[in-house]
């Protein structure tokens, strides 16, 4: 009698550790998401006895609920024209499988303090709408920094970065 409970469980969770992307079965047509991910290459500058933080490259990423897409590149201050993409349903519905969920849209607000020590790092940022409900967060590459980075963080970054990278290829 006490192995049944262990196989009913046994045949729910196996299978969803070997399947490798997110279910969506809480995904309805009626959730609404937009997504803003940005991405930036900052260096110090030092002018003599002061120094500043600067972004030699930022990138952009803008996703609203229909799958237009912005891509927005600025290099050494000079901005390239915004290329534009869509995105289909079923990416989409991906994407808002990710947020919707996993859970991270309840991710605390979390201050990573960077190393004092590095002269460049990469820092990317967050903005999701989702259902009326905003999160908007801000971290730096997981080398740059003492704090853990919530692995969630990094997956959406990963899928958003592959987004990008369709785009520009």
């Amino acid at each position: 009698m006490a192995a049944i409970p262990i196989l009913a469980a046994l045949f729910i969770v196996v299978p969803t550790l070997l399947r490798p992307e997110i279910p969506n079965v809480a995904v309805n047509d009626d959730d609404v998401i937009s997504i803003e991910y940005s991405k930036q290459h900052l260096q110090k500058i030092s002018f003599g006895m002061t120094q500043s933080i600067g972004a030699d490259t930022t990138e952009v990423l803008t996703i609203s609920n229909d799958g237009q897409t912005t891509y927005s590149l600025t290099k050494n201050g000079y901005s390239e024209p915004d290329k534009k993409y869509q995105l289909s349903k079923d990416e989409v519905k991906r994407l808002t499988a990710l947020i919707k969920e996993t859970g991270f849209m309840a991710i605390p607000s979390t201050n990573y303090p960077v190393k004092s020590d590095l002269s460049q790092y990469e820092k990317f940022g967050l903005q999701v709408t989702l259902n009326g409900k905003s999160v908007n967060m801000q971290w730096p590459d997981q080398n740059s920094t003492d704090a853990f980075i919530p692995p969630l963080m990094t997956h959406v970054q990963s899928s958003l970065d592959d987004v990008i990278a369709e785009i520009i290829k």
